[in-house]
């Protein structure tokens, strides 16, 4: 780090100049959407727990965590900071795209937050306010942050517990799928791993261009389809599920719970590598890895009954076959197995 902004950081309050109630009244008026909370938060922040509504009389319920130099950098090594606001806004996108994969629509969230006690305090301000924005942006407007936790650790760790309704409709499950059903995905897939690799390059952030950049912005600030969700199951959809992990080890996810395979067009695939060519030329890599493998765009993999309008959002790349004699549930392309690769939590 340059010697002058080493100092511009060390001069900044930290969180151990505060008592908790302190840093608390900083983070509350940031995530107040607006001025006030919505209308499923029938009391936030305050007192020792939230009331919420379930006006449908369940709850869909999903929790995620990122933790420092697990999930995220503070510093990549290709020179980008991360921001409190690019946590704040990854920590919001993932758990709305678990609640959308369901079908359902978010109500309400409640954050856990563990800090070192070095942790700038314009560093914690920032993730609330990336909170509340990726919750307005991304277009889950019946949502807002009902309450939480603080805590002290040896590194930053951000839980996010979140709320959702299926609005007295069913909730589309990974189980779903059918022999001669269609396979779609709606949103982006390895956008995400090309940003990561080049957050992990050593091409300088502040030397790409437009079509490079959005890669990393899309790893560091997610855009799942938050409106994707509500119409696949409003359409027809058998199945669905958030790609997190990579599009063929969650592809396995569904082919696994649905007993059955899923083939995937490699047409489609090519097409959906040639859109990752801006990062893959910068670093003289092939691709197609990215699309297959690759975790965080937070699209939705999703199958439909044969012959029905794909709802807005969604494109075909794929079907989903009756398994053969010996055969088990697993992911295809053009017939041939696939390998699932992906993330795992544990391998990596």
């Amino acid at each position: 780090m340059p010697e002058d902004l080493r100092n511009r950081v060390d001069r900044q309050p930290t969180v151990a100049g505060l008592s908790e109630s302190d840093l608390l009244a900083r983070i509350f008026p940031r995530l107040r959407m607006a001025g006030s909370h919505t209308a499923s938060t029938l009391l936030g922040p305050g007192d020792d727990a939230a009331i919420v509504a379930a006006p449908d009389g369940r709850a869909v319920v999903s929790i995620d965590t990122q933790v420092q130099d697990q999930d995220f950098r503070l510093l990549w090594p290709n020179g980008y900071r991360t921001t409190g606001f690019d946590v704040g806004w990854k920590a919001a996108a993932q758990n709305l795209s678990d609640i959308n994969a369901m079908g359902a629509t978010a109500t309400s969230m409640v954050v856990s937050l563990t800090l070192p006690v070095d942790t700038p305090v314009s560093w914690v301000e920032g993730l609330a306010d990336g909170l509340a924005a990726g919750i307005q942006a991304l277009g889950a407007t019946g949502c807002s942050v009902a309450g939480g936790d603080l805590g002290r650790g040896r590194e930053i760790s951000v839980t996010v517990a979140v709320l959702g309704t299926l609005d007295g409709g069913r909730a589309v499950l990974r189980s779903g799928a059918r022999p001669g059903d269609v396979l779609a995905l709606a949103g982006t897939v390895g956008h995400a791993a090309a940003g990561l690799a080049l957050l992990e390059s050593g091409i300088a952030a502040d030397t790409l261009g437009p079509a490079e950049r959005i890669f990393p912005d899309l790893q560091c600030r997610p855009r799942p389809p938050l409106d994707a969700g509500p119409a696949a199951r409003a359409a027809g959809a058998t199945a669905m599920l958030d790609v997190s992990d990579g599009l063929l080890r969650d592809g396995q996810r569904l082919a696994a719970a649905s007993n059955v395979a899923v083939d995937l067009d490699p047409a489609r695939l090519a097409h959906l590598a040639e859109l990752l060519r801006p990062a893959a030329t910068l670093l003289d890599t092939d691709p197609a890895p990215w699309v297959l493998a690759g975790g965080e765009d937070h699209g939705l993999l999703a199958t439909f009954p044969a012959g029905i309008q794909l709802p807005p959002g969604f494109t075909a790349i794929g079907s989903v076959h009756a398994l053969g004699t010996d055969e088990g549930p697993g992911v295809l392309i053009a017939g041939r197995a696939a390998d699932t690769g992906g993330w795992d939590h544990f391998a990596h």
